[in-house]
């Protein structure tokens, strides 16, 4: 247990049980006015991190240039469509991600992996800061191979300025990506609606090389 919380994802069995009904989302995009259930247009791609807290997470990939939507949910665990309070008990075993849909004429994925490793702490296992759980996990979640041989270079490359920076072992989870379930309507883009809200994100203060000559 991890501060009351399960320290492990839980199993199928284990899991509670969700339902089949997906999230009712009533508002759009509260930055851009774009219905957030729009399939991504012709020539963008999507991805999808997990990093800590969502609300902060979705507010720096929001303000990356080259990003045309953000949103964030829970994804990662066998729960279908859970609540945000199911989450919070560690029995859905899934993450609190953000999910990016972005022009890649305007920004790379490689860029957008520089943000995920530079404003997070990707050593810390089931916690980000003072935010412990399994739903704080670390995470690149891929959409294509490509996505995934970027994700996994990225990190090996990483590595090695964290560990001349000493700090310990990445622990970031980089799978194939699993269902997106959103999350409530109160928690897209909750900064920009709550701008003194809570954001518990920081990062190490080592660079990515990823794009750099070093």
């Amino acid at each position: 247990m991890l501060f009351g919380k399960p320290a492990t994802i839980p199993t199928k069995a284990e899991a509670l049980p969700g339902r089949a009904e997906a999230m009712p989302l009533a508002e759009p995009h509260f930055l851009w006015g774009r219905d957030l259930r729009s399939p991504v247009p012709e020539g963008m791609e999507e991805a999808m991190f997990g990093m800590g807290c969502f609300w902060g997470v979705e507010r720096m990939f929001w303000n990356t240039d080259g990003v045309w939507l953000t949103m964030v949910g829970y994804a990662g665990g066998p729960t279908p469509n859970p609540t945000y309070r199911e989450v919070c008990t560690g029995m859905t075993g899934h993450n609190e991600v953000v999910r990016v849909v972005y022009d890649p004429a305007k920004v790379s994925y490689e860029d957008l992996l520089r943000v995920f490793w530079e404003e997070h702490d990707p050593t810390q296992g089931m916690r980000q800061g003072n935010d412990r759980g399994t739903q704080y996990r670390s995470g690149i979640y891929t959409y294509t191979d490509a996505q995934k041989e970027a994700a996994e270079a990225s990190r090996d490359a990483y590595a090695e300025r964290l560990q001349a920076a000493g700090y310990g072992t990445i622990t970031t989870e980089i799978i194939d990506a699993p269902p997106f379930y959103y999350a409530e309507d109160y928690h897209q883009q909750y900064l920009e609606k709550n701008p003194g809200g809570y954001c518990g994100i920081g990062g190490t203060g080592v660079t990515c090389p990823i794009g750099l000559n070093a």
